[in-house]
């Protein structure tokens, strides 16, 4: 049974949340005024946890996901988000690139839309590009334009990283042991100004990861292979479908997929029509709703196996998501 909680450990500080889930959708609910989106795109139970840590002009974060998932949204108009993969089974695919060493993960005013790996922690700090802008001004700082309006997976120096990664270490470990610590305004604000000014010395350092021109022009295959797969039309497009639009093979297809994502396009295919059908699901309040009418309206034709895929990937029955819909309704 899916489970979403908030969950403020004792004398915990007002700013500070943390929540834990086993619905990829709910996860997403808990992550505040960012608007983001999830697909659970690998196959098992999801577990989420999220921790949040509001200073006075920034929001330091720690992510843990189960599963491999797509994330795309928003942090909200006009933000800078800078992030680290900690742990993961395998590498974070941002645009064509993955980060990994001195690499972080910057969205600037950007849309979000990257693949995560199972068993994956990403911890990181997000605030108004307006305050770097002004800060950066302020010290006569040149920022990296290249990557601005963009979610790009940059190359930084290696010294300010590894000082952010260990200011970030110390805040969990504060967060899990001590948390009233963080009740002081002092406290907090002397933090802030710590995580700035790694910030403000990364920055200059910056450089866009590049993919190379192969690299790219896989990650444009891939970009139009999911938009029609993400279309909204009256029907679902078949893989062969797609395969003709892109002009690319199912094997060529399989190549860029596996370096973009991480997944194979038949995989992900049907993981993203299947998180369809369990929104579906759970939106349902209309009795005369069926699962088979759901699963044919997204392009499942086999229904028992259907049904199984279903259970792999999200460890329970169709029918149940459904029944618990209409129980909560």
């Amino acid at each position: 049974m899916a489970l979403s909680a908030t969950l403020p450990t004792l004398n915990s500080p007002a700013n500070l949340l943390q929540a834990t889930s086993t619905d990829v959708d709910e996860h997403c609910a808990a992550l505040g005024r960012w608007r983001l989106s999830y697909d659970q795109i690998s196959a098992g139970a999801f577990r989420g946890s999220f921790t949040q840590l509001s200073l006075p002009r920034l929001e330091v974060f720690r992510e843990i996901t189960s599963q491999q998932v797509r994330q795309y949204g928003q942090l909200g108009a006009g933000s800078f988000g800078i992030g680290l993969p900690w742990h993961g089974e395998g590498e974070v695919n941002c645009n064509g690139a993955s980060a990994a060493g001195a690499k972080v993960i910057a969205c600037i005013d950007a849309e979000v839309d990257m693949c995560t790996p199972k068993a994956f922690e990403f911890r990181g700090v997000v605030t108004s590009a307006a305050l770097i802008e002004e800060l950066a001004a302020n010290l006569d700082i040149e920022l990296p334009r290249s990557v601005w309006h963009q979610l790009r997976v940059i190359e930084m120096a290696e010294a300010p990283v590894a000082r952010l990664r260990a200011h970030l270490a110390a805040i969990h470990e504060t967060i899990t042991a001590v948390p009233e610590r963080l009740d002081d305004p002092a406290a907090r604000q002397a933090l802030e100004h710590a995580l700035l000014v790694e910030i403000m010395d990364m920055l200059p350092t910056a450089r866009p990861s590049d993919p190379g021109r192969s690299s790219a022009a896989r990650k444009r295959t891939v970009d139009r292979a999911r938009e029609l797969m993400h279309g909204t039309g009256d029907r679902a497009l078949s893989l062969l479908e797609v395969c003709k639009a892109v002009g690319a093979s199912p094997r060529k297809l399989g190549y860029c997929f596996q370096e973009v994502l991480g997944t194979s396009p038949m995989h992900y295919w049907r993981a993203m029509r299947l998180n369809v059908v369990r929104r579906d699901l759970k939106r349902s309040r209309d009795a005369g709703t069926s699962v088979y009418d759901v699963a044919v309206q997204h392009g499942f034709w086999h229904f028992s196996q259907f049904s199984l895929d279903y259970k792999r990937h999200f460890s329970e029955l169709p029918s149940e998501t459904l029944r618990r819909a209409r129980l909560a309704a």
